[in-house]
């Protein structure tokens, strides 16, 4: 599918190779025929281009007046239809950014259960690029230019503003959505977004970014659901790879709902159709249906339980997490609908 701003910077590309065009055959058509220097050629094109009627810089032979004749018609044909591209390029843009926004206010408005991130940075970027490939509604706020442009590109929904700001977070739908993520360099903007979202939404999940053990403390103290320390986990994450290398390629080698050779999944017990609720584990007998396997639960308590016994009772509020490969966890999906 084209981008409608590459047309439109095409469009303005051609109108200044047109006018480009003319004038270079007015200096080069005055040089051959009148002999004259490249600044008289330059000047006596531009008059005549530009129809002004100063006087010529010398009396023109038979064959510079037919000249003159020629560059005149196809000057005004051209400067014409260059000045045509020029306002049609600055009425289309203006009218394709109102579709476009338009388009995007009507997508946000239906939307919900969707997922904000605040920042278009790397961190932000990675969160989109995974979001996405696991299917999940995204709505990206930045108040960049140079950031939205890239946005815009890659077509994703996106709301230009502050994303501290009470206004920006209702206007990208955090009544609706389900989690945000805020994913700024400043501690202090993701503390202001995270304190702001719950404000305005005290059911939503928080996941925020931060940048010291200080700034850590601050935001857990604040309530916030999940905190990420980039330099923490990258530092545990090399020293993994000295103490573990194969158990972390291994990690590596399990995609979060993606479509990897294997896949890990969380299965929301609440979800599941009712004459499967408040059963035993083994008695939703998913490695039978599906192949797949339960590798750990999370209790209503909110404590984790790995390799769970079949007997263990599946209560309100419990979460299971599954291991699969593709083919299995479409299996799943199809039995255990709308749980997965």
């Amino acid at each position: 599918m084209s981008n409608p701003r590459h047309h439109l910077r095409n469009m303005n590309i051609l109108a200044f190779v047109l006018v480009f065009f003319i004038i270079a055959s007015g200096v080069v058509g005055y040089m051959l025929i009148e002999n004259f220097s490249f600044l008289e050629a330059l000047y006596m094109t531009i008059i005549t281009i530009g129809t002004v009627g100063f006087k010529e810089v010398h009396t023109l032979s038979e064959g510079g007046m037919i000249f003159t004749v020629i560059l005149i018609v196809f000057s005004l044909g051209i400067f014409a239809y260059a000045l045509s591209l020029i306002a049609s390029n600055v009425i289309e843009g203006h009218l394709s950014r109102l579709i476009f926004g338009y388009r995007i206010k009507t997508k946000l408005k239906k939307m919900e259960n969707h997922v904000i991130i605040c920042g278009f940075g790397r961190n932000g970027k990675q969160a989109v690029h995974d979001l996405k490939n696991s299917n999940q509604k995204v709505v990206i706020i930045d108040s960049k230019e140079e950031v939205l442009k890239e946005i815009d590109q890659l077509g994703y929904a996106y709301i230009y503003g502050d994303a501290t700001e009470e206004d920006t977070l209702i206007r990208a739908g955090i009544m609706k959505a389900k989690a945000i993520i805020s994913t700024f360099p400043n501690d202090a903007d993701n503390l202001y977004v995270s304190l702001t979202a719950k404000s305005l939404n005290n059911r939503i999940e928080v996941i925020s970014r931060a940048s010291s053990e200080t700034s850590e403390k601050k935001l857990k103290l604040a309530g916030i659901d999940h905190i990420i320390t980039p330099e923490k986990v990258g530092g545990t994450r090399m020293a993994m790879l000295v103490m573990h290398p194969d158990l972390v390629e291994f990690l590596q080698a399990i995609a979060i709902d993606g479509h990897d050779e294997h896949n890990l999944i969380e299965l929301q017990c609440d979800n599941l159709p009712d004459e499967m609720k408040h059963v035993s584990i083994g008695d939703l007998q998913v490695r039978k249906l599906s192949g797949a396997n339960i590798i750990g639960i999370k209790r209503e308590d909110g404590t984790f339980d790995v390799n769970p016994s079949p007997d263990t009772l599946i209560k309100a509020g419990t979460k299971l997490f599954v291991l699969g490969t593709p083919d299995q966890i479409k299996k799943m999906e199809s039995i255990y609908k709308g749980a997965v």
